[in-house]
């Protein structure tokens, strides 16, 4: 196993700090490794890095941020069972872009309603933590329609692309006079898929409902 460490460490110290016992897929191909997980609102993301890697497999993501932070090359121990979720399909279509600096934004505003619901309730009645944290999650946040398809976009969708650092960094570095150019998310759907795909990762979402809840030691789910 040969990884990218900052690259594939990025993506697993942000995993690891939201789910300290999240598991990580690594699917090699080339000279690329894709690192995929399940956050736990439910959205898959997954960020590729250069290097070189088992073929499919299944690891402990602490154990393997660890064993990168010591120089290490070694796989951990594999935990292919516990992997229970497909990976979205190949051929997904570009359905809109919008800067990154929006999903900022847009991330930032729900913060912001979340902490004003949670100290003065909603419509003057106090509301449970858990609850505002799911209806702010499947609030729709950005909806895109065209001649094809309605294309819903959740927060859930754009929590995990900025908690996981996809966006990259969203204002100015000291020195700095401009803020920094982020780029661009593409909204991107398939199926019942429903993606963004930022600079540094993508971040996939599928109705609960539509996951395998089967032991796939194999990996034949996707």
């Amino acid at each position: 196993m040969n990884l990218s460490a900052p690259d594939a460490g990025a993506f697993l110290a942000r995993l690891t700090r939201l789910d300290p016992g999240a598991v990580v897929r690594m699917k090699s191909g080339g000279e690329h490794v894709a690192l995929w997980a399940r956050l736990p609102w439910a959205v898959l993301v997954g960020r590729t890095v250069a290097g070189t890697g088992p073929r499919d497999a299944t690891v402990s993501a602490a154990d393997l941020l660890a064993e990168l932070g010591r120089g290490g090359d070694a796989l951990p121990g594999r935990r292919d069972q516990e992997w229970r979720w497909p990976l979205p399909p190949p051929g997904a279509r570009v359905v809109e872009t919008v800067p990154a600096a929006e999903v900022h934004r847009i991330a930032a505003a729900a913060a912001g309603t979340l902490r004003a619901a949670s100290t003065e309730g909603v419509g003057g009645r106090a509301v449970g933590q858990r609850a505002l944290r799911d209806a702010l999650l499947d609030h729709v946040a950005i909806l895109v329609t065209d001649a094809e398809s309605r294309v819903e976009v959740p927060q859930r969708l754009i929590q995990a692309v900025v908690r996981m650092g996809f966006l990259g960094r969203s204002a100015p570095a000291p020195g700095e006079v401009d803020p920094v150019q982020l780029g661009e998310v593409r909204i991107q759907a398939i199926g019942r898929w429903v993606g963004l795909a930022a600079p540094y990762g993508v971040a996939w979402l599928l109705p609960v409902s539509q996951f395998a809840v089967r032991p796939a030691a194999a990996h034949t789910n996707g």
